[in-house]
């Protein structure tokens, strides 16, 4: 989020502590931002399996989305603390029918840990990524914002992949579980020239994986994690295929979020004035996998050291000192009202949506794309992050021309479920609250709702909301509501406990859906969302 937008206790620290504007430049050095304090998480969203990149001044970041489509965002930061989205690498999951919701799902499955990287001696930005332990994918770009077009296909599944462009051009990669191997690119990225395992992980750490590859002062590193509570780093200096000696970076750390996990699996990167950081995410479920930042030094034997506070991974840190930003950032709340020809890339659909049933331009208009009574099954599901630790999402709703069993609504979507919306039976609408949507551990529906409240609702506008307490933990709430005005809102149904698991990896989000029961052909127009924080 812009500073801005920063919790008024964070912006009063900021400016308390440099008795100046923060990111106006310091007197007398006009390249270099006022070195605040920053408080973890950096962001309070959902982004997993991280990958962090410099390229000249920006920052940007990757991070996993499983089954949602566009696949693997892309985050631009120029301070590594205030992130907005910059775009996608992956346009859409044409990986089988199954992430169409066509026949199967893909719940769970897709985007997994990846690997961003940018090669300057052709200016590109590559992605790559292994894809169902089947194939590797490869897609460039000439700017993070697109088009990103596949590259190629590799057979070969490079399991948490990390790219290394090193110093010389070549590609390489590191991958694997436990079994830690090295894979050279040809020179246009397109094929394999060699493989090699370089590291097998002692039972005494049991696994490792998620790699990130780096050349740093003429050596190589595999920067694994011991998921969910560790992180290692490979050296060598002899080159990229080793051999490899071992170190502990950290293991059973506190974290920084009440509740929350260890730090573990991101990456590292420097600053322009050398500064390092390593960007790593904590479990904080059900709001999911949240970014945490800390500074990094090296000893004089080349190992990168965490810096602590408390013996601890701090909860806030002095801001990295780097250039003045060229501009705030976008935050990551506020009001959408969809204008423009395309999404904001804050958006990701649940699976690969239907295009032709949805439109944006003066709002948002959803047609059924799917008969259905399962909202798992339903296609043109579109997501929204929460924001933590607690937010509210609020939608006004034009259902004037839904169909008989119709149901459209707002959802806080995971593998339990829950939402607020309208159906309409028999020629009458009334607006629900339906609890009870779920799933088993191998994501197949076992509840499809049930319904928990309802009220009468006449014209053909409402206004929903939902309200979210990820903060880590059980019997975090969710609550619903709605007004016919848009000013007085009134609470329907009980509140719905959010699961806290892990297994579904991916955190609680804001859903908006359009489905049918009974035929096609019914729409719902979506003038505007906004998303707030207390």
């Amino acid at each position: 989020m812009s500073w801005l937008h920063q919790p008024r206790t964070r912006r009063n620290a900021l400016t308390a502590a440099t008795g100046l504007v923060v990111g106006a430049a310091l007197p007398g050095t006009a390249a270099a931002a006022v070195a605040a304090q920053y408080t973890n998480p950096v962001l309070w969203q959902d982004f997993a399996d991280i990958d962090i990149i410099r390229v000249g001044d920006t920052y940007y970041y990757s991070a996993s989305t499983m089954h949602y489509s566009p696949g693997a965002p892309i985050l631009r930061s120029y301070d590594l603390v205030n992130w907005e989205f910059a775009g996608h690498s992956v346009p859409v999951l044409d990986f089988g029918s199954k992430y169409d919701l066509n026949g199967a799902r893909g719940y769970v499955r897709g985007i997994w840990a990846s690997s961003l990287a940018y090669r300057p001696s052709n200016r590109t930005f590559y992605w790559l990524g292994q894809i169902d332990f089947a194939r590797t994918y490869l897609y460039t770009a000439t700017s993070v914002e697109g088009p990103w077009n596949r590259l190629t296909t590799l057979n070969t599944a490079y399991y948490d992949a990390g790219l290394l462009v090193d110093t010389d051009d070549t590609l390489y990669v590191a991958y694997g579980n436990s079994t830690i191997s090295v894979a050279q690119l040809s020179a246009d990225g397109r094929t394999q020239v060699r493989a090699q395992q370089v590291f097998s992980t002692p039972s005494s750490i049991g696994t490792l994986e998620g790699s990130r590859f780096y050349r740093i002062n003429g050596n190589h590193y595999i920067f694994l994690t011991r998921p969910a509570n560790g992180q290692y780093i490979l050296k060598s200096t002899s080159g990229p295929f080793g051999p490899y000696t071992l170190r502990q970076v950290l293991l059973d750390l506190p974290g920084p979020i009440s509740g929350g996990g260890v730090p573990h699996q991101g990456g590292l990167v420097q600053t322009q004035n050398g500064a390092w950081y390593y960007l790593a995410f904590v479990d904080a479920f059900p709001g999911g996998r949240v970014p945490v930042l800390a500074p990094v030094t090296w000893t004089s034997d080349g190992w990168p050291v965490v810096q602590l506070v408390n013996n601890r991974w701090g909860a806030s840190y002095p801001g990295p000192v780097v250039p003045t930003p060229p501009r705030q950032v976008t935050p990551m709340i506020g009001v959408d009202t969809f204008d423009g020809t395309t999404l904001k890339p804050k958006w990701e659909w649940n699976h690969n949506p239907d295009n032709t049933k949805w439109s944006v331009g003066n709002g948002l208009t959803l047609r059924t794309a799917t008969v259905t009574n399962d909202l798992y099954w339903a296609r043109n599901t579109l997501t929204h992050r929460i924001q933590g630790p607690t937010s509210t999402a609020t939608v006004q709703l034009d259902f004037s021309a839904m169909r008989d069993g119709d149901r459209a609504g707002l959802a806080l979507l995971r593998d339990s479920s829950a939402w607020i919306g309208v159906r309409r039976d028999g020629g009458a609408n009334r607006v629900v609250m339906v609890n009870g949507l779920t799933m088993d551990g191998s994501w197949n529906t076992t509840g499809t709702g049930y319904e928990a409240a309802s009220a009468g609702v006449s014209g053909g506008r409402v206004w929903l909301r939902a309200t979210a307490d990820i903060r880590p933990g059980s019997s975090r709430p969710g609550t619903f509501s709605y007004s016919t005005d848009g000013v007085n809102f009134v609470r329907l149904g009980p509140a719905f406990t959010m699961g806290n698991s892990w297994q579904f990896f991916m955190g609680y989000r804001f859903a908006l859906f359009n489905h049918a029961t009974q035929a096609l052909g019914g729409s719902v127009h979506i003038a505007r969302f906004e998303l707030s924080t207390p």
